[in-house]
């Protein structure tokens, strides 16, 4: 049936007008797990010792493992490493690992860097390799986790494609085995989000706004890296408006510096409402140089990754002034849930926190401009985890 111009003008606007703006688009969003300069966004586990030399990523004793930050559902993970034994070496790759286990995860699935058997899916039919390792020398894993599809190239060269994935979700690590398995290097550690996109562009704001002042007056963003200026200007509003997300960051704080994340706040940034009199408003996680004199008698929610005036964050894991943090806010309708540095350090529910009831549950982001002293990289943002995070 052919439609009149008319029509057709009117159906587009309408299905225009109606789309949900909360939805997420199928962009993607890599990120680097490994800067070249220290192990932030990485938790050694067990007895695993890792530290940086030369730009690499050496496995350098215990038995361990290091865990990422943040859990991963589907992704593309690149990894390049070297063994520096010549003869039986043995460590491995973990995709969507539970934290749970000594000195290895309980569950989860490896990928095997065991000389003869690198490669191999571990826990997975199919998962075998031979023939693709350049033994002595650096080699590269490209491996995607889709749903229950797991597939991974070595050098550049499928190795395999098989289904059996059956953990949707979990950690990425690199397992430690240093006493029979030997030291490794690892280096250009990338990871893609396939359910994320970036809000931080190279050099252009096109995600964010300045609240009634141009951004320009405090903001600095260059190389995707965004700078607060320690100038007075406006707090940067988020163009569009979110109800429920997954927001993951990176941040560092100037000594004595103090910011914070606003969530589904109106228009106004307003993330302050005690009764139901009071207007509309979001709320924010605190952003804070936790270890600076000026607030060692502060109240428990207005530290660092605490969902202020609502739940305090407990343990309190902010790293010093000048250093790289990671953060992560969960919303999933009224139970919000905050990961700092790889540990969940808040978990606000209606039951337990009926002050959250009263706040708004969409609305927009903001990056709090406080007096300057705050560098976030690394943004981006994708549909809320559902159920409990570890």
């Amino acid at each position: 049936m052919k439609f009149p111009s008319f029509l057709l003008m009117a159906l587009t606007l309408t299905l225009c007008l109606s789309t949900p703006h909360l939805a997420f688009s199928k962009e993607e969003c890599e990120v680097s797990l490994f800067d070249g300069e220290s192990l932030n966004g990485w938790t050694a586990e067990n007895e695993a010792v890792a530290e940086v030399q030369n730009g690499e990523l050496l496995l350098k004793a215990g038995d361990g493992w290091l865990r990422s930050d943040h859990t991963y559902g589907d992704f593309k993970l690149h990894v390049e490493w070297k063994a520096l034994k010549a003869d039986g070496y043995d460590a491995g790759i973990y995709l969507r690992a539970s934290r749970e286990g000594k000195p290895f995860p309980k569950r989860g699935y490896q990928i095997n860097l065991k000389q003869g058997q690198e490669g191999t899916l571990i826990r997975v039919n199919g998962g075998k390799v031979s023939g693709l390792i350049k033994p002595g020398e650096w080699n590269t894993f490209d491996i995607t986790a889709s749903g229950k599809q797991a597939t991974l190239n070595i050098n550049g060269k499928q190795a395999y494609q098989v289904e059996g994935l059956e953990i949707p979700r979990g950690f990425v690590g690199i397992q430690v085995e240093v006493p029979l398995g030997g030291q490794f290097l690892f280096r250009n550690i990338r990871i893609t989000e396939l359910n994320h996109i970036s809000l931080l562009d190279q050099n252009t704001l096109t995600h964010w706004e300045g609240a009634g002042q141009p951004a320009e007056a405090c903001w600095e963003l260059k190389n995707g890296v965004l700078t607060g200026l320690k100038k007075k200007g406006p707090w940067l509003r988020s163009a569009e408006e979110y109800g429920d997300f997954n927001l993951r960051l990176e941040y560092k704080v100037d000594e004595g510096a103090n910011s914070g994340i606003y969530v589904r706040v109106p228009e106004n940034g307003n993330h302050h409402r005690d009764n139901e009199k009071q207007p509309p408003a979001g709320f924010e996680v605190q952003i804070l140089d936790d270890a600076a004199k000026k607030y060692a008698k502060l109240k428990p929610y207005q530290y660092c990754g605490s969902v202020y005036d609502i739940e305090g964050a407990n343990p309190k894991v902010c790293k010093p002034a000048g250093h790289w943090n990671t953060l992560e806010i969960n919303c999933d309708g009224q139970n919000i849930t905050t990961t700092h540095n790889g540990m969940t350090i808040v978990r606000v529910t209606p039951e337990k926190n009926p002050l959250i009831k009263l706040r708004k549950t969409e609305g927009f982001l903001g990056l709090q401009n406080h007096g300057g002293g705050v560098t976030f990289r690394n943004l981006r943002i994708g549909p809320a985890i559902k159920g409990p995070l570890p």
